[in-house]
């Protein structure tokens, strides 16, 4: 015999509200969708929403969004939340990926991009002037692009922040990651959250008023 608890029991297992639609993401596919993963593929090029596994590639290539990762895709950091690939001593840099970028970016015909890093603590420069050099690549063949950069912490050597200030992105990022207390936690030990707040206040401090600074 079935007893009051129970019939509760059942009601509130059926009265639950069914899970949201944005919860469920459709296979990648679509004609824009491959013609940016064989671009990608072809001129080498990686991007962060492949090597982060992010759920919502789909949508973003077929409505003609990518955020771009330059220097490779492989970082010499190892932070516990980050799916990107590391090692002490990655491939060297590609000297044509500015090019390449700016081609595949034109081609796109994007009003926004948004540029992000893997680090390169191997170099001497830690990849400052690459990252540079793509800026003002992309810069030169799409006149009327707006580019925001997500740069490294470059260990807190600000003159290398300076270069990326000066490439003249139209947006400066740096990401917090977490809280201070988490930071030792989930982040690379050579990255400290002060020294990210460091680069965080150079970033605002060091750039012109019509460009914005933000971090996440």
């Amino acid at each position: 015999m079935t007893t009051t608890l129970e019939k509760q029991n059942f009601r509130k297992r059926h009265d639950r509200l069914p899970k949201p639609s944005w919860l469920k993401v459709r296979f990648p596919s679509g004609e824009r969708f491959h013609w940016i993963e064989n671009q990608a593929r072809k001129l080498t090029l990686s991007t962060v929403c492949e090597e982060a596994r992010c759920p919502n590639i789909g949508e973003c290539w077929n409505s003609g969004t990518a955020t771009f990762m330059v220097m490779g895709d492989t970082c010499t950091r190892g932070c516990r939340f980050c799916s990107v690939k590391t090692e002490k001593n990655p491939n060297p840099l590609d000297k044509e990926e500015p090019l390449k970028l700016a081609e595949t970016i034109r081609q796109m015909k994007l009003g926004y991009v948004v540029l992000t890093t893997v680090d390169r603590d191997d170099l001497e420069d830690q990849g400052a002037g690459h990252i540079a050099r793509c800026i003002r690549s992309t810069r030169r063949a799409n006149p009327n692009l707006l580019i925001e950069i997500l740069m490294p912490d470059f260990r807190g050597e600000l003159n290398l922040v300076r270069q990326i200030i000066d490439s003249q992105a139209a947006v400066l990022a740096h990401n917090l990651e977490t809280v201070r207390r988490l930071t030792p936690r989930v982040r690379d030990p050579r990255a400290t959250y002060d020294q990210s707040l460091e680069v965080l206040k150079y970033l605002h401090e060091s750039s012109s008023k019509n460009r914005y600074t933000k971090s996440s």
